[in-house]
């Protein structure tokens, strides 16, 4: 199998990197092509060009990963799944891991995820794709347990590279030293972090991240998550709906 790694967070991510070594130590051949810097946020928007029509790209080495192709692409995550397809980092890879992210990404507003918005590109254009993130909530000083997330995620390699192209998982992880095996989990309508409108005094609006204390749907990828649980949620990439009458 050829992975490509890539994230929203950027290229000097330590989830990214901690993703890659998974990859290599699976033995899949690995490419890692990431923001340069933090593109969260993004969906699979794919501005990037300057006005000469032209995207960045700047080879890098990452830490403890000698060997691996590594580039900071002056672009949003979903550009650099796009391009890959195409053979903009070598052969078009088989499988798109993204992530992992700094923060969760459950229920509806996975729509306007930047990690998200990679697999889901991925998908469409031929690969298999694992969207990893993990639950840090809003305090930046707690510890980061990326193995944890990692190795999660590792357990679920085989069983991404066996599903049919243009599949995506969406996994998050508590943010705990051990956790148990993914369940299965539906979208939740809304998490228990969510973004809030503030007006600022000159005019502009600006988006916060809040916590909310509104009862979780039991089932849900919010709900079993904050209960300590790993969630994975299969998502369908842009397709028509036949149930819509016009």
């Amino acid at each position: 199998m050829r992975v490509l790694i890539t994230n929203d967070d950027g290229i000097d991510s330590p989830g990214l990197a901690a993703l890659a070594a998974a990859a290599v130590a699976h033995g899949w051949t690995t490419v890692v092509a990431a923001p340069a810097r933090e593109s969260s946020g993004t969906s699979a928007g794919l501005t990037a060009a300057q006005d000469d029509r032209r995207v960045e790209v700047a080879r890098r080495e990452l830490p403890g990963l000698p060997g691996v192709p590594a580039h900071a692409v002056a672009a949003h995550p979903a550009f650099i799944a796009l391009v890959a397809s195409q053979g903009a980092f070598g052969d078009p890879p088989d499988v798109v891991l993204s992530g992992v992210n700094r923060g969760a990404n459950v229920g509806r507003a996975v729509l306007h995820s930047g990690t998200v918005g990679a697999a889901l590109t991925a998908a469409v254009n031929g690969a298999r794709a694992l969207a990893v993130s993990l639950d840090v909530g809003l305090d930046p000083d707690v510890p980061h347990h990326w193995d944890t997330a990692v190795a999660v995620a590792a357990r679920l390699f085989d069983r991404v590279a066996a599903l049919p192209a243009g599949a995506v998982l969406n996994l998050n992880v508590p943010n705990l030293a051990e956790v148990g095996e993914p369940k299965r989990a539906a979208l939740a309508e809304f998490g228990a972090v969510r973004t809030r409108i503030k007006d600022g005094d000159d005019g502009s609006i600006s988006l916060a991240a809040v916590l909310v204390d509104d009862e979780l749907e039991p089932g849900t990828d919010a709900a079993l998550l904050a209960e300590g649980h790993p969630t994975v949620t299969p998502l369908r990439s842009v397709a028509e709906d036949p149930d819509v009458e016009v």
